[in-house]
């Protein structure tokens, strides 16, 4: 067949090319390969030719009057006509036509589906029915079951649906469509796409650039409707399998704004009509299914419309109310005029506690200012009851910020998602008087009782009010108090009328108020619709332009100054703009897009808005942040004394006992440090006082710190782009990495080959002019910035013989790995089963602190005391030995390290799970929760994917998860979280990881 229309192509339009046959439920398609690649669209035989000069003198319309759209082109015939007539092989007629093949996936198979590409799709959708509204034919008016301005056929089919809940609940999306439709028929008809859905979307992206429309294609739905009809199609597959589809439409909607912009009425109609649109698919699919009941897709395409109308049952005039925002609409008529009365009557209410507030003192429950809760997820009953306790000294009522991020919110009920590092509602859209039980409370201007009621659930509201006011012009704005007395409002009834400034309730204290440290909550809203008798005093930041919109800042009825109660915490842009003024441009940030992080708990950081982030990268934290025990033994010894190890102290011997106890027998003599680099500096000068030597052996792209010694030792850094280059004393060797290195798992004899490497660098070091001495070889003993390296088995062992046997002495560089970090190891030396002469600890040990401890033989140490006394100011003060201990004990304490090796067990099968799936994935390694993924382009030549390791990093940062990449070419997925870190965790990470890398898998099937 394809031969017989690649004929055809040849005849009519003087093209030669080969053509695939694509899929089509009634026509012909076939893609037109070769230097103009195309589409060849064969119709069936009764196709009316009228219809289709209709698509192609639309596409022509759009190509004269709106170029810059991306829309398929149409490629005149070689008489220069739209289309053809011609037979078939069969001898029907056909029509034929011809048009420019766009280069990209369709929206549906595409990936990531995010708001910046929904975004896109509505500012395309926007500007073809702008660019339409000119254009006229008279095949537009079509009677077609898909016309959604006549939909309401779909009421005498409802029979086809068996499930009685499903038939009631299209029977209701029906009869709110027919409830419009008179709104709808008043509307201006124009032409309309009429199946914007997810297949006729062509998209492309790339790892580097954000994904954009390509082309809307398939206009044989193509009719006469109101635009807002088209939109309205668009968002009903659109929202189809998001995770958050109110955010979807609002980003399509506001999209298609931008473009062309919508009314308010137009707005109200979106909702019922995108329902209508998702019944009206059922339904047909339904009926086909009666007719071809051994077809299983026309089932299977009904289950998204049906878990979206089943599962997704949102309050229809909120998110009227959203899009209405989203578009800059006022949340309702009269809102504008309610905010000006308020402000033009500031200073004429009545005090709602009876006393003025001008002067009262503001406090802060940010994120950014408080420590409440210790623990972020758990608020617990104490911490409620004694909130801005550190405040309560002040004498009368002080107040809390409106529009103030908080993390005191940890009921499952402002939770957004499964997982504690999903969405959650932070942000205070209220104002709180914070003062004692009892006080009275007033109304500020004349109010009747819309709602009253006790909420006796542990942290909800206690005793609650709603008061409804009007404004001399008529317009009604609503109140609402929280956390009152119970008893103090149960004479009040709905509907009954109060003055101004009557008493109508007092604030509750702990038994009666939610068990909240007693202060009121103070709400304003310029609209209940959509909001019902419980609105959130507490926003979703992503969402605070919606909720802002309903309840603005309540100050005006308090008598005060807005700013004197916004919320104004420190400014993410502000800190980075006065980083980059301030800071050298070397000292680098992570992510494309910086986080900015106030707090930490165990293995999580929230931002300045209170978002949580699960942390899988940062290793410092050993035990977690902001451990209790630590905060405790740091205050203590503050309290005390904090100075330096010329003084005895007993923190300084503990500590040392500590440590020693987990070392080998011939390790026993300490030196403390501040940090790892001053510990591999300080390794570099026992070495060569020990040996008399002074070159040093160290495997290539290693790093040791960022003192000029440890940089010397660093290839990672002295080889980098800028950097100072090897000097003569040091010698590399190739990192002994059995995945990618000279010597592979496949190799028996890897580790021989690997340490035999060592020699030539010892010889080297021999043959040098200048009699020239080894002084040791240091390693990262499982090196990290190497790519998360695990030497192949007797490595060190033979290594370390060598080295010995040429005078030299071992360094064991555990920075990165010890302290039970391995799960079935405390230090990676264990593993190699060797034991070196000098170990270097850093970050890890301090949890934050700056620590770094040394410990070696007595051996070593004799040698180093026979030049000039060591001492350090700051290493081994007291301060640092408590912390020090303290970190060691908690991971003992805790059993951190087995949850190290359960976890990373996990984690590490569910990696090679989704090795077994993604080709992306090349290697897994690692022990305990020290992970690298080394991702690759292929799995047989191993192409380093550096630009997927950077998509994927920063694309798991944008779902709340932090990881860096490692490796001389940075293509490792490097994941070291606290030791803390829960299964619950470590399935988001695979969740996650998994769609990313499918998205990664897209992006680059595209180019």
């Amino acid at each position: 067949m394809t031969t017989y229309w690649a004929r055809v192509l040849q005849n009519i339009w003087h093209i030669e090319a080969n053509l695939t046959q694509l899929d089509g439920e009634f026509d012909l398609n076939f893609s037109v390969d070769g230097e103009q690649p195309a589409i060849l669209k064969v119709m069936r035989a009764d196709c009316d030719t009228d219809f289709i000069d209709l698509q192609c003198s639309a596409l022509v319309y759009l190509s004269e009057h709106a170029p810059e759209i991306p829309i398929p082109r149409i490629i005149p015939t070689s008489q220069q006509q739209l289309f053809s007539h011609v037979k078939g092989p069969d001898g029907e007629d056909r029509v034929v036509w011809l048009q420019q093949k766009i280069q990209g996936q369709t929206y549906a198979n595409f990936k990531p589906q995010n708001l910046s590409l929904i975004s896109n799709i509505g500012q395309v959708v926007g500007a073809v029915d702008k660019a339409w509204q000119g254009f006229k034919h008279p095949a537009l008016q079509r009677d077609f079951k898909w016309n959604l301005t006549t939909a309401e056929w779909i009421s005498d089919e409802l029979n086809i649906i068996d499930s009685a809940p499903k038939k009631a609940l299209l029977s209701a999306i029906a009869e709110e469509f027919q409830a419009l439709k008179p709104q709808l028929q008043a509307l201006e008809q124009q032409a309309i796409h009429n199946d914007v859905n997810d297949y006729n979307i062509i998209v492309n992206g790339s790892l580097t650039h954000q994904a954009k429309v390509m082309g809307l294609i398939d206009l044989g739905d193509m009719c006469a409707g109101p635009r807002i009809c088209n939109l309205a199609i668009a968002c009903a597959y659109i929202v189809l399998g998001q995770t958050d589809p109110e955010k979807a439409l609002e980003s399509l909607v506001a999209g298609y704004h931008s473009k062309n912009p919508l009314t308010e009425s137009e707005l109200d109609m979106l909702w019922p009509l995108l329902k209508m649109r998702l019944a009206v698919s059922i339904v047909i699919s339904s009926l086909m299914s009666k007719e071809n009941p051994d077809d299983p897709y026309v089932v299977i395409s009904q289950a998204p419309a049906w878990e979206f109308l089943l599962e997704h049952n949102v309050n229809q005039a909120l998110i009227a109310s959203r899009l209405k925002v989203a578009c800059g609409f006022e949340i309702s008529p009269q809102a504008a005029n309610i905010r000006q009365w308020l402000n033009s009557e500031r200073g004429n209410f009545a005090a709602i506690l009876g006393q003025d507030l001008q002067d009262s003192k503001v406090k802060s429950l940010s994120v950014e200012i408080s420590t409440c809760p210790q623990n972020p997820f758990d608020l617990t009953g104490k911490e409620a009851a004694e909130l801005g306790g550190e405040y309560q000294a002040d004498e009368g009522v002080w107040l809390g910020y409106y529009n103030e991020p908080r993390l005191v919110y940890t009921d499952d009920a402002f939770k957004k998602g499964v997982y504690k590092a999903s969405n959650r509602r932070t942000v205070h859209i209220g104002v709180d008087a914070f003062g004692p039980a009892g006080l009275e409370v007033h109304t500020p201007m004349a109010a009747k009782v819309a709602f009253a009621e006790y909420r006796a659930a542990n942290l909800d509201y206690g005793g609650m009010v709603i008061l409804s006011h009007q404004t001399p012009a008529g317009d009604t704005f609503y109140t609402l108090y929280g956390h009152l007395d119970p008893q103090s409002i149960a004479h009040l009834s709905l509907g009954q009328a109060l003055e101004k400034g009557q008493v109508f309730a007092a604030l509750g204290d702990l038994s009666g108020n939610g068990g909240w440290n007693p202060h009121l909550h103070f709400q304003l809203a310029l609209t209940t619709t959509g909001m019902g008798d419980d609105w959130p005093g507490v926003a979703d930041p992503d969402d605070l332009p919606l909720f802002n919109a309903i309840c603005p800042n309540p100050a005006a009825l308090l008598n005060i100054a807005d700013q004197k109660i916004q919320y104004t915490g420190t400014s993410k842009a502000q800190v980075l703009a006065k980083r980059q003024a301030h800071f050298g441009e070397n000292l680098k940030l992570t992510y494309a897009d910086p986080v900015m992080f106030l707090r930490g708990w165990r293995h999580h950081l929230f931002d300045e808005w209170g978002r949580p982030y699960l942390d899988s990268y940062n290793n410092v934290p050993h035990v977690g942040h902001a451990h209790p025990r630590i905060q405790a033994v740091a205050a203590d010894q503050l309290l005390r004394m904090n100075s330096n190890t010329r003084y005895l102290h007993p923190a300084q011997t503990a500590f040392a006992d500590k440590i020693l106890s987990k070392m080998p027998s011939s390790l026993e003599v300490c030196f403390f440090v501040n940090s790892g680099t001053e510990a591999n500096e300080l390794a570099l000068r026992l070495s060569r006082a020990h040996t008399g030597g002074k070159d040093i052996i160290t495997p290539n792209h290693g790093y040791h710190g960022n003192t000029t010694g440890a940089i010397d030792i660093s290839a990672y850094k002295f080889n980098a782009k800028g950097g100072s280059g090897q000097v003569d004393w040091v010698q590399l060797v190739e990192v002994a990495d059995e995945y990618r290195g000279s010597y592979q798992k496949d190799d028996p004899d890897r580790a021989t080959k690997y340490a035999a490497l060592v020699d030539k660098a010892i010889q080297a070091i021999a043959d040098a002019p200048d009699n020239r001495k080894l002084a040791g070889f240091i390693a990262e003993t499982f090196p990290s910035v190497g790519g998360q390296i695990i030497p192949p088995q007797g490595y060190l062992a033979e290594v370390y013989a060598k080295i010995r046997a040429a005078g030299g002495v071992c360094i064991a560089d555990e920075v990165q790995t010890a302290f039970g970090r391995l799960g079935e190891y405390y230090f990676a030396f264990e593993q190699q089963q060797v034991v070196p002469d000098i170990v270097v600890m850093g970050k890890p040990i301090g949890n934050g602190h700056p620590i770094g401890v040394l410990v070696t033989t007595k051996e070593i140490a004799e040698s180093f005391a026979k030049g000039p006394e060591y001492f350090s100011t700051f290493g081994g003060s007291n301060l640092s030995c408590r912390i020090g201990k303290e970190v060691l004990d908690i991971v003992d304490d805790e059993r951190l390290m087995e949850n190290a090796r359960i976890m990373g067990d996990k984690l590490r099968q569910g990696l090679r799970a989704l090795q077994e799936k993604h080709p992306l994935i090349g290697d897994v390694r690692g022990y305990g929760l020290f992970i690298g993924l080394d991702l690759v382009l292929n799995q047989s030549s191993k192409q380093p994917a550096t630009q997927v390791a950077d998509y994927v990093k920063n694309r798991m940062r944008e779902h709340r998860i932090l990881m860096g990449t490692e490796g001389p070419a940075d293509n490792i997925l490097k994941i070291r979280p606290p030791l803390t870190i829960e299964a619950q965790d470590v399935e988001m990470v695979l969740q996650v990881m998994d769609e990313v890398l499918s998205e990664a898998a897209c992006l680059l099937a595209l180019n």
